[in-house]
């Protein structure tokens, strides 16, 4: 990869939301959520597939082994058209990670100044683990991202994750001041969180064979989170 790419892979991966409003990725006109015009809408159509099709390539080969002409051939389009909403191949590597990743750090909003514990983590770990259902292969990429380095993402990790997830023990530890829960070490408490509910889409194929199944339906997924649910309410001791 030249110098260049590099300095602009820097500038632009340092965390979710601003990965997708990076050089080269025009936003979509909007006028009280609805497009402009045809046109935004034609053009968010065609995001929407080229970031689906990217999802599968980038899922299965990762960066390196990803290129912009198979996930061109796998959306359908031609390459070029593929450049002209996706510049550079980081960026819609930045726009694949930032569909999940916001997602995922919209689903924290649940533990917030206020919410009872057994809700608040309830409602957080059934938002994860159905992002695991309906969204597997970004999660599976985020888990390739980070096995293999996190070049791509270690300053969002480093600074707005790092952010998050204090603000997010803060309440936690308030819980147990106020006698809600027992008192847990709750950056450890989302970690495991994190890793139950995104087992079920890393190790889906896993899990499915396990349990004798083709693919995980959602007597599964349903299962699963009524487990998770109750493991950690339990081991926290929710009141």
């Amino acid at each position: 990869m030249a110098r260049t790419e590099l300095e602009s892979l820097r500038r632009m991966r340092d965390m979710p939301g601003e990965l997708r409003r990076v050089r080269g990725l025009k936003p979509v006109r909007r006028l009280n959520g609805t497009p402009v015009n045809g046109r935004g809408a034609i053009r968010e159509r065609n995001e929407a597939r080229i970031l689906k099709a990217a999802e599968a390539v980038f899922a299965k080969k990762g960066f390196n082994g990803a290129s912009t002409a198979e996930i061109a051939r796998r959306a359908g389009v031609p390459k070029p058209n593929l450049h002209y909403y996706f510049r550079t191949k980081q960026v819609l590597y930045a726009g694949v990670l930032d569909n999940i990743l916001e997602i995922w750090l919209d689903a924290m909003d649940e533990i917030r100044p206020g919410a009872e514990p057994a809700d608040a983590l309830g409602r957080y770990i059934a938002r994860k683990l159905e992002s695991s259902r309906t969204l597997p292969e970004p999660s599976r990429l985020w888990a390739m991202e980070l096995i293999s380095g996190a070049r791509h993402v270690e300053p969002f990790l480093k600074k707005r994750l790092r952010r998050l997830v204090q603000q997010k023990s803060a309440i936690i530890r308030g819980w147990a001041a106020a006698g809600k829960i027992d008192p847990v070490e709750p950056e450890h408490l989302l970690f495991m969180i994190w890793a139950m509910t995104q087992t079920y889409a890393d190790f889906a194929a896993q899990i499915a064979a396990v349990l004798g199944k083709d693919k995980l339906d959602e007597t599964v997924f349903a299962a699963a989170s009524k487990t998770m649910v109750t493991l950690v309410l339990k081991g926290v001791g929710a009141r």
